[in-house]
């Protein structure tokens, strides 16, 4: 662990949306397995620090706005894991009454203000949200979430650009986990770091080991107050590596052979664990009790999902349709 270390509560704190992480992603893909649930699915698991330390920094009603593969990020921002599931599982009680999926997840209550299946559209939805904070002479951040991919398309570039020249309390943190999709980093994107292009609209970019919690937590946490108190944007390369494929079902053909399990062995989650408590800043046994507890709640949510009723039919036409209003 690099940096100032912060105090006990605030890295238990991490761990806990650490393991929350964890621990969902681990029953999701158990229960598409077993075919209780059909829906298709981005595995967050080896990208868990990076939302968990951005999310130790802010509050409940700072915005985050993220991608079709960021159920991490939505769970460390604090969506009840009921709604998330009934969404996930297609069910009239989730966040969009079914309709949105895993690609859409919305739930403004905790934060989460879009979830896009557009690559690189979370930045200037971001940069809107942002614009809103500071008109409105609020102290709310936006935190907008993408893939090393997104930094090459245009909405990036347009991004960056408008949120400099406008100052907008706007955090942009890129998970560079080396592939965008099935295409290797370096095949891709010219530049060493993604970092590297914050100079290019007077902003500041800092490349993290985005698996390093207080290293991350650290860097967030100058990004945040530096956006809050009036300073203007930053750009974070966090660096890490997806366990999974792209999406559920991908065997990973493309990658390096022995890259995947390097990275494994370095699992921040268990990682983290260890280091909290030969630190003294946890116990085995308060770590244990905090993970049974996040367990029986994905029993609930999962046991809320099942018994929830699908949409009905007239939901195909509502929220699609402005409703025809009479000359």
């Amino acid at each position: 662990m690099t940096g100032a270390v912060p105090d006990s509560g605030t890295l238990v704190g991490i761990y806990q949306r650490m393991t929350r992480i964890k621990q969902n992603d681990e029953r999701f893909r158990a229960v598409i397995k077993s075919g209780k649930l059909v829906m298709p699915y981005y595995s967050p698991r080896g990208q868990e620090v990076i939302p968990s330390a951005v999310s130790a920094n802010l509050t409940d009603d700072d915005y985050i706005c993220t991608i079709y593969r960021g159920v991490h990020d939505m769970i460390a921002k604090g969506i009840p894991l009921k709604d998330l599931w009934a969404e996930l599982g297609g069910r009239v009680t989730g966040t969009c009454k079914g309709k949105g999926g895993p690609m859409h997840v919305t739930h403004p209550a905790s934060g989460v203000m879009v979830t896009t299946g557009i690559v690189g559209s979370s930045m200037p939805i971001a940069n809107g949200l942002a614009l809103a904070s500071q008109i409105r002479g609020e102290k709310r951040v936006a935190v907008a979430y993408f893939g090393d991919g997104a930094s090459n398309i245009g909405a990036f570039h347009e991004s960056l650009n408008l949120a400099s020249v406008w100052k907008l309390p706007v955090v942009f943190v890129c998970q560079n986990n080396g592939y965008g999709e099935h295409t290797k980093y370096a095949y891709s994107t010219s530049v060493a770091n993604i970092s590297m292009r914050a100079a290019s609209y007077s902003m500041p970019g800092i490349t993290v080991d985005g698996n390093d919690p207080v290293a991350m937590y650290n860097c967030a946490k100058e990004a945040i107050e530096r956006a809050r108190n009036g300073g203007g944007p930053t750009l974070i390369e966090a660096k890490t590596f997806r366990f999974q494929g792209h999406v559920f079902g991908d065997v990973d053909g493309y990658m390096d052979k022995g890259e995947k399990d390097a990275w494994i062995a370095k699992d921040p989650v268990p990682l983290f664990r260890a280091w909290l408590i030969a630190t003294g800043n946890a116990s085995e046994d308060q770590l244990a009790t905090l993970e049974a507890t996040i367990e029986r709640d994905i029993d609930e949510a999962l046991e809320f999902t099942l018994s929830s009723p699908y949409p009905d039919i007239a939901e195909l036409s509502r929220d699609i349709y402005k409703d025809e209003v009479s000359a």
